[in-house]
């Protein structure tokens, strides 16, 4: 008669959040970080400078009439076709790299989870080393390696995707619900065909819909690296800024969005044919 009062005393322990997990320590916290952050902004010296709101205003104002001469539609075309040379080929590399990693960092295939696996601890800190240095930082180095080459746009953004596309199937894989892994388990099925018949189906959707997000952030990104000298959007739109040509540079931002809508669209599509 006891025990009842004592084990419901331990479940009320063990559901209570820890400190740093509790909402409202965790909403204190962020709230002065907000506010530590709006202090340290040098007010006085004003947000705009002086001539701010006249370009601002002429930069809205160049929105309405993009450059669409024929020179320059034809340098979006080909820089388009660039970034998403670039972004195709560091995803499909990451996913290469990224995905074998997070397979052996989830340790999934062990019946043990893989606790005490020495490679799935090494695997998991190889992935955080690789997430850890923006796409922008390996960008200059491999600049700095190999010259102004495709190659290094692509292996700047393959490192760090690789990374957290590893570091995010490896959670995917964990968090199947154990209930059908079982069953597949018990008909006699090995770690391997539970992962292939269990695991990868349900995680496909999720799988696919992280993947073509980090395709836009690729696209993105591919954008950024070209401002180091590697060609793509981001070079013309920095040249066009330079000349303070803001028709022409709209020209290539909305190449950039019409890209990223159009990513948008194909996975849609491709996840409700995966979820039919």
């Amino acid at each position: 008669m006891r025990s009842k009062p004592v084990e419901m005393t331990v479940l009320r322990r063990v559901g209570e959040p820890r400190l740093f997990e509790s909402r409202r320590v965790l909403t204190l916290i962020l709230t002065a970080a907000l506010a530590w952050s709006l202090l340290n902004v040098g007010w006085r010296d004003g947000v705009l400078h002086a001539g701010g709101l006249a370009a601002l205003r002429e930069m809205g104002g160049a929105l309405l009439t993009p450059d669409l001469s024929g020179e320059v539609l034809a340098k979006l075309v080909g820089s388009v076709w660039r970034t998403l040379a670039y972004a195709f080929a560091g995803l499909s590399l990451a996913l290469v790299i990224g995905f074998p990693l997070g397979l052996i960092a989830s340790g999934v295939l062990r019946s043990d989870g893989g606790g005490r696996d020495p490679f799935r601890w090494a695997a998991r800190l190889l992935l955080a080393h690789l997430r850890a240095v923006h796409e922008l930082v390996w960008a200059w180095l491999f600049v700095a390696a190999i010259g102004l080459f495709p190659m290094a746009a692509v292996l700047a953004l393959a490192l760090p995707y690789s990374g957290i596309l590893g570091r995010v199937f490896a959670e995917l894989f964990q968090d199947v619900p154990e209930g059908p892994l079982r069953a597949l388990r018990s008909a006699g099925a090995s770690e391997t065909q539970v992962f292939w018949h269990g695991r990868v189906p349900f995680v496909l959707s999720d799988a696919l819909s992280y993947t073509f997000y980090r395709l836009e952030c690729g696209i993105r990104s591919a954008t950024v690296l070209s401002f180091v000298g590697l060609g793509g959007l981001g070079f013309h739109i920095q040249v066009a800024l330079a000349d303070l040509a803001y028709s022409r540079a709209w020209t290539f931002i909305l190449g950039l969005i019409a890209m990223i809508v159009l990513v948008e669209a194909w996975s849609s599509a491709i996840r409700r044919r995966v979820t039919l």
